[in-house]
């Protein structure tokens, strides 16, 4: 679809990666140096928002479990008006803007209207927080397959929309994004599809950040051991042999 004249800029969404700044693509910190307008997800590090530059207009569209800043109509109808009178506009996501970030929501819609966009892939936190953790999510003598897979409810009430019982069986590792406080629902269906009980798990909070924190655990303990310690999101899950690898590269 060509460009509507309406829109004199050009949308940009930008993968911002987990929150290590030196995981940053340079091609989008040069946007961020050169954007007129940035649009900017809750769960992006300070030490990114930083790179932005001082003359651009920065615009918190964040959304956190229970406290939404914007609908989702809301910040698509935002970056159609920026657009308009701006040449580069900047939507930032944390991680990458198509894996559980809702660039694809986005970017059809703004297509849709006739605006011009690009996307700029980012680190997400599923591949990178398991690293800074000292897991690697694949291994050939651990795990040659892997499944990303969101645990987010939907409207505020756990509504399972994913198979958990056949991804047990289909996968060796299982990285759970946004899924800390479904775990008590999550993980009976996947020991339903054959996961032992002694599976290893690990939660990863604020991967690549200096305040990373790690919970290790077992499906069996993990919930309880979340209760008793009170660790919260924003956080993935890891599960699966690949979890024990941790000890064995000195991260234990």
């Amino acid at each position: 679809m060509s460009q509507s004249p309406n829109y004199v800029g050009k949308v940009y969404l930008v993968g911002a990666g987990p929150g290590d700044p030196g995981l940053m693509t340079l091609k989008g910190k040069t946007l961020l140096e050169h954007a007129d307008v940035v649009v900017y997800d809750a769960l992006v590090s300070p030490a990114i928002l930083g790179m932005i530059s001082d003359r651009a207009e920065k615009i918190n569209a964040g959304k956190r479990r229970g406290r939404h800043s914007k609908l989702q109509a809301e910040t698509t109808q935002l970056l159609l008006a920026k657009a308009e009178t701006n040449a580069v506009v900047v939507r930032l996501k944390g991680g990458d803007p198509f894996v559980f970030g809702r660039g694809g929501e986005e970017m059809e819609d703004l297509v849709k209207a006739g605006v011009s966009v690009e996307v700029v892939p980012g680190i997400t936190s599923g591949i990178a927080a398991p690293a800074y953790a000292g897991i690697p999510v694949t291994h050939r003598g651990y795990s040659s397959s892997v499944t990303f897979v969101t645990g987010h409810e939907a409207a505020g009430k756990y509504r399972p929309q994913v198979n958990w019982q056949a991804i047990a069986s289909g996968s060796e590792t299982v990285v759970i994004y946004m899924g800390v406080h479904n775990l008590p629902q999550i993980i009976p269906q996947l020991m339903a599809g054959g996961l032992a009980p002694q599976t290893p798990i690990a939660l990863i909070r604020w991967g690549t950040r200096p305040e990373q924190a790690e919970l290790m655990g077992t499906l069996a303990s993990i919930v309880e051991q979340v209760k008793i310690t009170g660790f919260e999101a924003p956080a993935v899950a890891v599960i699966g042999r690949v979890v024990d690898l941790r000890n064995v590269l000195g991260f234990g």
